[in-house]
């Protein structure tokens, strides 16, 4: 096996140096946290200098340029004005600020799927907990045949208590892009709100959500964006923003000035924090940008067709189906594990993979059968090889 490693390693994308990743470890899973390239730390280093040189004139007078110029940028990458987005520190804030903002009652109900993640399915919970609100689940089978399929579970549960739909544009589970933009414009049509759980989408899926027109809508920037940890964002309907709180209420609440809307006052300010995060989305915008002679288009592409042969690789390897259409996946594919792993725990066979050949990838409980999947990730930095790498070690585990 060390042999193998070894000829691996020859064979790993030249790209792969401008990430800090260990080159001993074949990293399959960028969908979890992402990963910052090297050129973009070195600028967050420098405002990180910058802010403990001089902590007051840093906050005092270059924090707020910074933000804006952040959030200018930004909204011009995910087509939105830039007075409708706010800096979250990760689409699961982004989603619980919603949450926590808006008043529910016993005869209300929040629609949502079981595709949902489950951190943001506990702040539905929670909210249900403390209002009396009923979470009614649409079951969107998987593996699935059609972007129709989901649109017809989720619009099968809206009833005329449905208050919200919360749903997510890129599953982290099972990796399918759901139909948004189509969703969007039926629940509306039912006068039903729909707050977009995007974390996977910026980077990874063209945005306008100018077009998109969902009430809210929440992403990350350090995942397919490759801005540092805790950068995301919030994009707000103009006419609901008076609504939505921060989880923190701080100075913004009563603050005297009236060049920015109370929205941005209150979640620009929440308390000392490090924002050299969300300064650095430029930076990751262009960096990213810069890679290929076709600018995101290409990188996207690149990444949705690499993750495409891994996955039609890897179900030939282990003689599975492909779970879903090619439509409904961008920069992530699973691939259902053999039936014979099932009494294995998932993360025992990730453990397994890891320290045995190095390989780090995400195995996911499913709560159906296929019970455990395989959730590949295709950032820049990734070849084809190395998923070859992984059918072979898979080949190898022992399933039960």
């Amino acid at each position: 096996m060390k042999d193998e490693k070894v000829n691996f390693k020859l064979q790993s994308s030249a790209y792969a140096n401008l990430w800090t990743l260990d080159p001993g470890i074949t990293f399959l899973n960028h969908g979890s946290y992402g990963a910052c390239p090297k050129a973009v730390l070195s600028v967050q280093q420098k405002l990180r200098s910058q802010l403990e040189q001089e902590p007051i004139n840093f906050f005092g007078r270059a924090w707020e340029p910074l933000i804006d110029n952040a959030r200018s940028k930004l909204a011009d990458f995910v087509g939105a004005d830039s007075e409708d987005l706010v800096f979250v520190n990760n689409a699961t804030t982004g989603v619980n600020a919603v949450l926590r903002s808006l008043t529910f009652t016993p005869e209300d109900e929040i629609l949502t799927t079981n595709h949902e993640y489950n951190a943001c399915r506990n702040a539905l919970d929670f909210i249900a907990s403390r209002t009396g609100a009923r979470i009614v689940i649409a079951k969107i089978p998987f593996p699935i045949e059609s972007p129709q399929q989901v649109i017809a579970a989720v619009m099968e549960r809206v009833s005329p208590k449905t208050k919200l739909a919360l749903v997510d544009h890129v599953t982290s589970q099972t990796g399918l892009i759901f139909p948004i933009q189509q969703l969007i414009k039926e629940l509306q049509q039912r006068g039903v709100d729909i707050l977009i759980d995007g974390a996977h989408a910026p980077g990874m899926i063209a945005l306008n959500l100018r077009e998109m027109g969902a009430t809210y809508y929440t992403g990350n920037c350090h995942k397919w964006l490759c801005a540092p940890k805790g950068a995301a964002f919030l994009y707000v309907q103009r006419d609901k923003q008076p609504e939505i709180r921060p989880l923190t209420i701080s100075h913004g609440a009563n603050s005297p000035r009236t060049d920015k809307s109370r929205f941005q006052l209150e979640f620009d300010w929440t308390g000392t924090d490090d924002p050299t995060a969300y300064m650095c989305v430029p930076e990751a915008i262009a960096f990213m940008g810069s890679l290929l002679p076709g600018s995101w288009d290409e990188l996207r592409q690149r990444n949705h067709q690499l993750v495409l042969e891994a996955r039609q690789l890897l179900c030939q390897s282990l003689g599975v189906l492909p779970p879903c259409p090619e439509s409904m996946i961008g920069s992530m594919a699973v691939v259902p594990m053999r039936t014979t792993w099932e009494n294995r725990h998932f993360m025992s066979v990730h453990d397994e993979l890891f320290d045995k050949f190095g390989i780090q990838v995400q195995v996911v409980p499913w709560q159906e059968s296929p019970r455990l999947l395989l959730r590949i990730s295709a950032q820049i930095y990734n070849t084809l090889e190395q998923y070859a790498y992984l059918a072979k070690a898979l080949n190898q585990l022992e399933p039960g």
